[in-house]
């Protein structure tokens, strides 16, 4: 497990107070995997203070703390119907009438079974079941396999296409959540997931994994209807999140297919989809990897970056490893002269030609936080931490809501909030909340890591 850093404590109306306390977490598995080591050093260059690491710290774990997890525990359970509201607005209108999807269930039960692993409270346990069993009574189809992408209000299914990136986050969730609990139960429904995704969608004579399904699992082709990738069979997107949902489950499942699966994914995302000559990934393939669109997306490259390097070291490969550190520096050089923006926000999407999106979305603003500061940890290059820094600042200025609560979801380059939902299909507590933990845990790392030493001048040449 991860170290209790730090003591939660907040209230709520009718929410019970978080507060970690050091003990193991009830129900915790007996000898279970500990999570693999962060493959990261613990720069503390002459330029870099510990107060304002510190300080950095004690910002992102108040955002946490005091926001993003007691607005969630609040506002967003259906408690007369079960599951969660389909849609929020920005200033807390509920639609009862919204449909809902198992993308945001999937992405809640990941969330609060990953606080809950870390910080042992009973509100995040809580909430992981509640998720846990939304998920299965309402997405799960036990005729034919896997989720349906979503339901209506009433909990009847709405789109029963099987999406394999929502199928990917399942998966990611169900293991986080037996991380978290060490029941059996959540494990087996991961495999079963894992194991209907393999038998189906893997493209096992071109590598890769295709995109959607019929509910009955037949292949579709895809189209502008495309959930995920409009302009091609296969997308950056669906095969960044299968990795990091099967890298999570190899963590308390270290089945040997498994795990050649998982090697051969990180090996097709860096002979396949990354493309070496800029450091981007490419957005969407063709089933033999011809590149169906030339459009970088800096939100997912960024991501790509530190999720990579995580999935060597479940791996546990040090060629891997090394090679991961190599490719996560040169993919955040890229993104930080390209697509970080005066203010320090990560903009949408680029071209052949310049930009090509100045959108500025809520998970994008996260995933530069975390990918910069890895980024950072690896080199000790300052402009990382900076740009890290940055990000975080544009976050506390603009994308925090002070008044109502969590995240806005898209605002426009000047800072204006274009998106009216701060709850639906695709906003969720996943980016926000994973930074949060993520970054606490990174900055505590290298808080407590000792000071580089200096080195004695060298004597004058003769």
């Amino acid at each position: 497990m991860k170290p209790n850093l730090f003591i939660i404590a907040f209230a709520l109306t009718g929410t019970p107070g978080l507060c970690a306390t050091g003990q193991p977490a009830s129900g915790a598995a007996a000898g279970a995997p500990a999570p693999s080591p962060l493959a990261v050093s613990s720069p503390q260059g002459p330029d870099v203070s510990s107060a304002d690491l510190a300080s950095f710290r004690s910002h992102i774990a108040a955002e946490l703390q005091n926001d993003i997890l007691p607005f969630w525990l609040k506002y967003t359970r259906d408690r007369e119907r079960g599951g969660f509201y389909g849609e929020i607005s920005n200033d807390l209108v509920i639609n009862k009438n919204a449909p809902r999807g198992a993308l945001l269930t999937s992405r809640i039960l990941w969330t609060f079974s990953s606080a809950y692993r870390q910080y042992h409270d009973p509100a995040c346990l809580e909430m992981a079941r509640w998720a846990y069993d939304d998920l299965l009574t309402k997405f799960w189809d036990e005729e034919q396999g896997g989720l349906y992408w979503s339901i209506k209000a009433n909990g009847k299914p709405l789109d029963t296409r099987k999406v394999v990136y929502g199928q990917a986050f399942g998966i990611y969730a169900l293991a986080e959540f037996h991380r978290a609990t060490g029941d059996r139960a959540p494990l087996d429904r991961a495999i079963a997931l894992y194991r209907t995704l393999e038998s189906h969608g893997h493209d096992v004579a071109q590598r890769g994994y295709f995109e959607e399904y019929t509910r009955e699992w037949k292949r579709l082709s895809y189209s502008e209807r495309s959930l995920v990738s409009p302009l091609g069979s296969k997308s950056q997107n669906t095969l960044l999140h299968v990795m990091e949902a099967y890298a999570n489950l190899l963590r308390v499942w270290p089945d040997p297919e498994l795990r050649g699966n998982l090697n051969d994914l990180v090996d097709v995302m860096l002979t396949r989809v990354l493309n070496p000559a800029n450091h981007h990934l490419r957005l969407f393939l063709a089933d033999d990897w011809t590149p169906r669109s030339d459009e970088i997306s800096f939100g997912h490259d960024i991501e790509f970056s530190w999720l990579l390097l995580e999935t060597a070291e479940v791996l546990g490969d040090h060629d891997l490893i090394a090679r991961t550190k190599t490719v996560a520096v040169e993919i955040a050089r890229a993104t930080l002269a390209e697509g970080v923006d005066a203010d320090g926000a990560l903009l949408s999407e680029a071209g052949p030609k310049g930009l090509t999106n100045t959108h500025k979305e809520w998970w994008q603003q996260a995933e530069a936080v975390t990918g910069f500061f890895n980024a950072y940890q690896l080199s000790g290059d300052p402009r990382f931490l900076q740009a890290s820094r940055h990000a975080w600042d544009f976050i506390e200025a603009h994308v925090i809501d002070r008044t109502h609560g969590e995240w806005y979801n898209l605002l426009a380059r000047d800072g204006t909030v274009l998106s009216p939902d701060k709850v639906s299909l695709w906003k969720c507590p996943y980016h926000d909340g994973r930074t949060c933990m993520e970054m606490v845990e990174r900055l505590t790392l290298v808080l407590s890591a000792p000071p580089l030493e200096k080195q004695p001048a060298a004597a004058p040449a003769n």
